[in-house]
């Protein structure tokens, strides 16, 4: 879809610039400054999901997906988080299932949708639509989270999570219980900690 997307906004630049030039006298030339203008800048913007939607398709190639009902979640800073975050949704480690990991939204950037559901004054219809989550991926290290479509049987709604609390990589790595094969796992989605 981002593909589509990109082709979709050169599309609509060359045909503005060619109506413009071939249907249109030059006094029409300041009309059609804003929509270039704003075709352009959506291209540069199509340009930038390119990376997060690549680094989805590896995390969905490597870790397959699982179903969670009703995990933990919050917009506030977590506690056990350093630097500036964006919301978090806690997931059972995959080795110690009583321990819990956060993973956070690193960026604001096309998150409304969740923020919207997670909000603390949200509507219960609103926060029925998180009360169950799609996750592919390791907690000790990085995840993708989805909604169920309306028919519950596919996922939509991807965003990545990253891993950001405070404890140097090799020392998390060991008190997690990350083996060398979930590092090596992390590693094909782009992720390198060091080595347990």
């Amino acid at each position: 879809m981002n593909f589509v997307g990109l082709l979709g906004w050169i599309a609509s630049w060359f045909g503005l610039l060619y109506v413009l030039v071939v249907f249109l006298p030059p006094g029409f030339t300041f009309l059609f400054v804003v929509p270039l203008c704003y075709c352009s800048y959506r291209l540069v913007v199509q340009l930038c999901y390119f990376r997060p939607a690549l680094r989805m398709r590896r995390i969905m190639l490597t870790y397959p997906w699982q179903v969670f009902r009703r995990i933990p979640y919050g917009l506030t800073n977590h506690p056990e988080v350093i630097g500036k975050h964006y919301g978090w949704f806690e997931f059972s480690n995959p080795a110690r299932s009583q321990h819990r990991l956060p993973l956070v939204f690193p960026r604001h950037h096309r998150t409304e949708w969740w923020h919207r559901r997670m909000a603390p004054r949200a509507k219960p219809m609103l926060k029925a639509g998180i009360e169950t989550i799609w996750f592919a991926g390791d907690p000790r290290f990085i995840g993708l989270i989805a909604a169920p479509d309306h028919r519950g049987i596919r996922p939509r709604r991807l965003h990545v999570l990253e891993q950001r609390m405070a404890m140097p990589e090799k020392k998390r790595c060991v008190e997690w219980g990350a083996t060398a094969e979930d590092v090596e796992r992390s590693r094909r989605v782009g992720i390198y900690p060091a080595q347990p």
